[in-house]
């Protein structure tokens, strides 16, 4: 289910959304940036600071991640089921370990949300189909005037020196 194309996603998106309903049916989203691709068809997510998600996991197995590539404006919606992986539980030293591979040690894993995808849709801006004519490119382009990136690095290397 996880393609190349969708691995290749996760792998540039530096946030991702995941969204948990409570026992009583509201809605949480919360931001991750501890997520990636294993490679064995799941996505893990790495609970730093989630106690919310992780309690509406635990009644609740549905959810819905989401990471979208701000400059080129695409990504991908993932709906599946989700399980919580603590230390002591089978196969949680692997997948502990690729998360802290791709991020380091610098944060606590409290635990590890693992991801069984059940489907995936393509998040596409709508500029996309708006201006047929026009492409990544220009959605590069276009977002690093909106997020105002060459700003930001003048700021950060002005804090630098």
């Amino acid at each position: 289910m996880i393609t190349s194309e969708i691995a290749e996603s996760i792998e540039q998106s530096v946030l991702c959304w995941l969204a948990t309903t409570s026992e009583d049916g509201f809605p949480n989203v919360s931001p991750k940036e501890a997520f990636l691709y294993d490679g064995e068809g799941k996505i893990l997510v790495a609970n730093i600071a989630s106690p919310v998600t992780a309690r509406n996991i635990g009644q609740n197995a549905n959810v819905c991640i989401s990471f979208v590539n701000v400059f080129i404006q695409k990504g991908y919606k993932i709906v599946g089921t989700a399980n919580i992986l603590k230390r002591g539980d089978s196969g949680y030293e692997n997948k502990h370990g690729k998360l802290v591979a791709a991020i380091g040690s610098a944060f606590p894993i409290i635990s590890v949300i693992e991801i069984e995808p059940v489907s995936v849709h393509a998040i596409v801006a709508p500029s996309y189909r708006l201006f047929p004519d026009t492409g990544p490119v220009d959605r590069i382009r276009e977002s690093l005037e909106t997020y105002k990136v060459e700003q930001y690095q003048k700021r950060a290397k002005q804090a630098e020196e």
